[in-house]
């Protein structure tokens, strides 16, 4: 039940994220160029998402479990750092130079969009380079400790 719960709930996140444009890098790149010809209409898609995830985590918070009975795992950390900083940095960077953020690139590679597939495979190189960096920093704490 948990596997057809989360399947079905990516399955309409996905949809929504193919309706609304999000999966159209040209959109995207329209809503993020304030200097040049804006397209506000995902500002209405993210005012909407931020609503849901508002309502959403303030009822979840009330919560131990989830409607299916398995226990939740909300963010509970309040720390600005580095890490996150750079994070939010290199995400930004990256939104604005592709006009694709990662569960849409996911979305456009399902719908057949071959730029979305150069997209998530670079996405992914980057995440194993990171889990490899930070592998390697955490080896070295070790070796001088």
């Amino acid at each position: 039940m948990k596997n057809l719960s989360s399947f079905i709930s990516g399955l309409v996140f996905g949809i929504g994220l193919l309706l609304a444009g999000m999966a159209n890098p040209a959109k995207v790149l329209g809503f993020l160029d304030l200097a040049g010809i804006w397209d506000p209409s995902l500002a209405l898609v993210m005012g909407g998402a931020i609503a849901v995830g508002l309502v959403a985590f303030t009822l979840a918070k009330r919560r131990s479990d989830s409607l299916l009975q398995v226990r939740m795992q909300l963010p509970n950390s309040r720390v600005i750092d580095q890490p996150l900083v750079v994070g939010a940095l290199l995400f930004g960077i990256g939104w604005g130079i592709a006009g694709v953020c990662p569960g849409p690139a996911i979305v456009a590679m399902g719908a057949g969009i071959p730029q979305a597939l150069i997209f998530v495979a670079a996405m992914m190189t980057g995440m194993l380079a990171f889990e490899l960096r930070k592998s390697y920093i955490q080896r070295k704490r070790a070796a001088h400790a």
